[in-house]
């Protein structure tokens, strides 16, 4: 949360530095067939702990990456041959794609530099004078730079007056980066996560915040963590990708940790949220189509959790609070779309519900911030970006429009609760982030003075509508340069996702910047399965509506085309992890709409990887993809659209995919599959259709031996 939705896919890179306190917003409401199962509350209010087994509890913090395919261990007595030949088989060939890509890239070296050179004189030029995200604690400035974090009085912050606190290379981290920051509320004590760019998984480092900080403890492989008081910390574990389990920790004279909750159902993500006001802690247990909360009073940090309100299936529901009452914000009621709600606290249950403020349908909630006497809604709608501020004294509803430009919030990542000011920025993947602030005083929004970057006016943004198969209009948002002329001739980089909710990164890149300089068209396709128009626009293109995203992007492509942005032998198709689903498929459906693909970490092979529930994620995510293992209907529709199962020999676009050997999930074996069958039918093709000026696909595979799952640092994204 340290950093809010800023770099929810900086670089995409999709720059994961810093956890969103947010994204858990994203998840979608659907129907569920698996059974509850149940979940134990740990009473930690004695000595000692005693078990009760309640109904389950659950909420998960969203993901943006699918579960992809590992590797089951077999046993070791039957199959010890086969386990020898085929680590030798992948070694070989992971040896031989690796020299393939130390020739082939060899060819592309006076490129690759004059691109490097550029696109370090752009980061330089956009990112100079840019703020990093700060914590406020009354005339206390807390900030992360280059990997240490400061201490400076209010008033100093500018002026170079400032602690050292703690730096990643003093301390022995220098190969990880600082991902999320909680201070304690009397500033005795400082929670850090770190993370390194090969790993899944965060370490919790505690600092005790004397005249000389000194290290407290360290915590292995944890998740979410949060102050409850001045000595008590929550913090949730992870391992394999899953987070199940909650421990209190206290720094008191007795110190000691106690498991407090378990999460027993697979398909639910546990994580720590704070209330903004610090009156409670909550614990979160998602699955993508369910949630529970429990409350934990930070005045009483030991006695039990409190059940907000059972889980009730398709019902997705966030707590926060305001004067003894919470606000709920949930997808309950006949409209499946998020609605604010609140409750008393005593009585929290749903039949006490009441409605406070209901979005549009559409309607695409980004994030919202809770202050003393007001709300805000940051929201999207057909691409256009503006805000609904909620007074809880006049009651009254406010809606600030925001520059057409704008695509993208980068929010505050821990704003005062008793503010008169909402600070933001806005951004486009050609637009350098933009300071702007609301004042609740004045009733209106100010563009802020004080980052002198330098503003683009020779970009031109559209925006665009495309019938799909069903006649559903598809929102497309295109850039180009104004200069341009007979656009028919240009490059064209067509972006798509359209999986698990989640919107297609739009935040400011160099390297999109950059080629709008040298005449490219960008174009991002919001295809259905994506977040772009709410939760029914990814529940209409889920499970068995997959498909719709597949015709989706087909109908943008040929739109730009028809209206003369570019052409097909002009055209290629970018997109990561799930995204190389809908991608890939269009490869095998319609190859002649693209002469290139560029995929990053793809998700290729879904019904293989659905198929095996031991994966970490397999389950959780059946309800994104279905369960072809109980459901031979949803095993043949899979089968129907996965770019593996699909290929065949015909002429293909040229293709260049990114993986990463440290991938947890979307290991390499996968993705080298993939690309084997995909050379083997382009070059079957090639062989039956011998024909002057018969064009044979480039499929190019790099292997990052750095990196992880699209994670990776602006040094690695530059290379990259």
């Amino acid at each position: 949360s340290c950093v809010g939705l800023r770099n929810l896919l900086q670089g995409l890179s999709f720059s994961v530095k810093y956890y969103s306190k947010h994204n858990h917003l994203q998840t979608i409401c659907l129907y569920s067939k698996t059974q509850q199962k149940k979940c134990h509350i740990l009473d930690c209010s004695g000595s000692t702990c005693t078990h009760k087994t309640l109904p389950t509890g659950s909420i998960l913090p969203w993901r943006l990456f699918s579960c992809k395919e590992g590797t089951k261990i077999p046993s070791k007595r039957k199959q010890n041959t086969s386990i020898i030949t085929s680590e030798l088989l992948y070694k070989n060939l992971l040896k031989s794609e690796q020299e393939n890509w130390n020739d082939i890239s060899a060819r592309y070296k006076a490129m690759t530099e004059r691109i490097k050179e550029k696109l370090e004189e752009l980061h330089n030029k956009y990112t100079f004078n840019s703020v990093s995200p700060r914590i406020r604690f009354g005339e206390n400035v807390y900030f992360e730079e280059n990997g240490c974090i400061f201490l400076s009085k209010a008033d100093d912050v500018d002026e170079g007056n400032v602690d050292v606190l703690f730096s990643t290379k003093d301390l022995g981290f220098s190969d990880a980066f600082i991902q999320r920051i909680r201070i304690s509320p009397d500033q005795r004590y400082m929670a850090i996560s770190l993370k390194s760019e090969n790993s899944e998984e965060a370490t919790c480092v505690i600092m005790k915040l004397d005249h000389s900080p000194v290290i407290e403890k360290v915590i292995p492989s944890v998740f979410s963590f949060e102050w409850a008081t001045n000595d008590v910390l929550y913090y949730t574990s992870q391992k394999n990708l899953k987070c199940q389990n909650v421990f209190m920790t206290t720094f008191t004279d007795q110190k000691h940790t106690k498991l407090v909750y378990t999460e027993q159902d697979a398909r639910f993500f546990v994580d720590i949220y704070c209330t903004k006001d610090r009156r409670f802690l909550t614990i979160n247990s998602n699955s993508k189509t369910t949630s529970e909360v429990w409350l934990i009073d930070c005045r009483h940090p030991f006695k039990l959790p409190a059940l907000v309100q059972a889980r009730t299936k398709g019902v997705i529901y966030h707590i926060e609070h305001r004067n003894d009452e919470l606000y709920i914000l949930t997808t309950y009621g006949e409209l499946a779309e998020y609605k604010l709600m609140k409750a008393p606290v005593a009585s929290s249950g749903m039949e006490n519900w009441q409605l406070v403020y209901a979005l549009e349908k559409k309607t695409k909630l980004v994030d919202l911030e809770m202050f003393s006497d007001h709300c805000v809604m940051f929201l999207k709608n057909a691409g256009h970006l503006y805000l609904n501020v909620i007074s809880f004294v006049s009651h009254l509803v406010q809606s600030i429009e925001l520059p057409t430009w704008a695509c993208e919030f980068e929010l505050e990542s821990h704003p005062e609760h008793t503010t008169s000011t909402c600070y933001f920025q806005l951004t486009s993947p050609v637009h350098p982030p933009k300071c702007f602030a609301y004042s609740f005083k004045e009733n209106n929004l100010i563009e802020q003075a004080v980052q002198e970057v330098p503003i683009i006016t020779n970009c031109h943004t559209t925006r665009l509508l495309a019938k799909s198969k069903d006649e559903t209009l598809v929102p497309i948002t295109v850039f180009h340069s104004m200069n341009s002329k007979e656009l028919h001739r240009k490059p064209l980089l067509v972006h798509v996702y359209g999986a698990y909710g989640i919107d297609l990164n739009m935040s400011f890149k160099e390297e999109k910047l950059m080629l709008i300089e040298e005449g490219w068209i960008l174009a991002y396709c919001h295809v259905r399965g994506g977040g772009e128009l709410g939760l029914s626009w990814h529940k209409d293109g889920c499970q068995y509506n997959k498909l719709k995203g597949l015709h989706d992007l087909k109908a943008c492509i040929m739109l730009l085309h028809q209206l003369g942005f570019s052409q097909p032998k002009y055209t290629a198709l970018a997109a990561a992890s799930a995204g190389g689903v809908l991608a890939g498929a269009l490869c095998n459906t319609d190859p002649e709409l693209i002469r290139a693909m560029v995929l990053q970490a793809p998700f290729v092979d879904v019904l293989n990887t659905m198929m095996k529930t031991h994966l970490p994620l397999t389950i959780e995510e059946q309800e994104e993809w279905g369960n072809p293992l109980a459901d031979e209907k949803c095993m043949k529709y899979i089968k129907s659209y996965c770019p593996y199962q699909n290929i065949k020999p015909q002429c293909y676009p040229s293709v260049f995919i990114t993986a990463y050997e440290n991938d947890q999930r979307i290991p390499l074996t996968g993705v080298l599959r993939y690309v084997q069958k995909l050379r083997k039918a382009a070059l079957d093709h090639a062989s039956r259709i011998r024909k002057k000026g018969n064009w044979i696909p480039s499929i190019i595979l790099d292997i990052q031996a750095n990196g992880s799952h699209c994670d990776s640092s602006w040094e690695d994204s530059l290379n990259e």
